[in-house]
């Protein structure tokens, strides 16, 4: 027993020194139990919809308000043609449209059955299923109450829904699932396989021949970096293939496109990698924080899993420094959407700008390690 806590002392004392040790036994779990404590939602909410109401009689107007009242859905376009719903939804400016035909109020009080046209945008699989559900219980709902107002009686509905999904008619988990897992396969791949690289030339003792050689930081970081973005390319190609050819994942767009968004997303990934090989001094660490930073942001933090649209303001702002989050939307927009690059070039900018800064804070970082 004596042995025992003369190790659990020396390794404490050893604990109590190495400050980053310290650092992520205590503040790492306590971050992360507030963070995804808050952003792991499966309640969709805030769902964008857009309506074009042919009607406007007091019938459409109660129907609308039943939509914007129900704490689930929020209000944000009027559009007048099918043609500028596709537009907004190719934007991601909206998840649903309420489309209601003209004669609605009219067609209640003479009696007939009128349809009302929901369109759902499901790159989205869960949500699109959850959406569908919301939107045919407030139909339903409103068109009872309705029906009941104008004959003053309990009849059958006269208010029917049409729901209609884009992009995912049948619904299938694969085409929202698919995405996210390339994203997330690259990414791992990516961060972890550099992070380790420089670490190894610390710990084989090579950087000294490094540092006197006459290169500068930003060649090595980008030197280091070629190798690693041509195999992790050719990985997520491979990916994406193997998709096509096991789970029926669709190509609608450009394949140049596909390959600029994958470009650059590697690129900021492989970037992320070397700024933490930069800064551990084992591969053991490296491994770990690459892990902690690839890993868990873009499962949960990119759209993959839960929707960024449900989640606490706070944790809303922290998605916007997740690369993933952006390659997603990019992903999504191009394999199932065939979206052109006018649609989504914000985020790509947004790889990006991402990529540049990671590259650079590496290339200073290792800068100051050469002084």
């Amino acid at each position: 027993m004596r042995k025992a806590l003369a190790v659990g002392r020396k390794e404490l004392r050893q604990i109590v020194r190495d400050r980053r040790t310290l650092f992520i036994l205590l503040f790492i779990p306590a971050f992360f139990l507030l963070l995804f404590g808050y952003a792991l939602n499966f309640d969709i909410r805030h769902i964008r919809l857009a309506v074009e109401d042919h009607d406007r009689t007091i019938a459409s107007r109660r129907l609308i308000s039943a939509f914007t009242n129900s704490g689930y859905f929020d209000f944000v376009a009027a559009p007048r043609s099918g043609r500028e719903i596709e537009r907004l939804m190719n934007l991601n400016e909206i998840r649903a449209a309420l489309v209601i035909p003209d004669g609605l109020g009219r067609n209640l009080r003479t009696g007939q059955v009128t349809p009302v046209q929901v369109l759902i945008n499901g790159d989205n699989a869960n949500t699109a299923t959850t959406v569908m559900a919301y939107a045919l219980t407030i139909i339903r709902s409103v068109s009872a109450e309705l029906t009941a107002s104008i004959t003053q009686r309990p009849v059958v509905p006269m208010v029917t829904v049409v729901p209609r999904v884009w992009y995912n008619p049948e619904l299938r988990s694969a085409l929202f699932l698919v995405p996210g897992l390339i994203a997330y396969i690259a990414m791992i791949t990516a961060v972890v396989s550099t992070a380790l690289s420089v670490v190894r030339e610390k710990e084989r003792g090579t950087m000294e021949q490094v540092r006197m050689s006459p290169i500068g930081p930003l060649p090595y970081v980008v030197g280091k970096s070629l190798p690693y973005f041509i195999i992790s390319l050719v990985s997520a190609f491979l990916v994406i293939g193997a998709s096509m050819a096991l789970f029926g994942l669709p190509m609608r767009g450009s394949w140049l496109t596909l390959l600029l968004a994958i470009s650059l997303f590697l690129v900021g990934a492989l970037g992320l990698g070397l700024l933490v090989s930069t800064l551990a001094d084992s591969q053991q660490v490296a491994f770990q924080v690459a892990l902690l930073i690839s890993f868990l942001p873009t499962l949960m933090l990119s759209g993959f899993i839960f929707p960024i649209s449900s989640m606490p303001s706070a944790v809303q702002v922290i998605t916007r420094v997740v690369s993933a989050r952006y390659f997603l939307t990019a992903l999504r927009a191009i394999v199932l959407k065939g979206s052109s690059i006018d649609v989504f070039w914000r985020d790509l900018m947004a790889l990006a700008i991402f990529a540049v800064a990671v590259l650079a804070l590496a290339s200073v970082r290792l800068r100051r390690e050469w002084r």
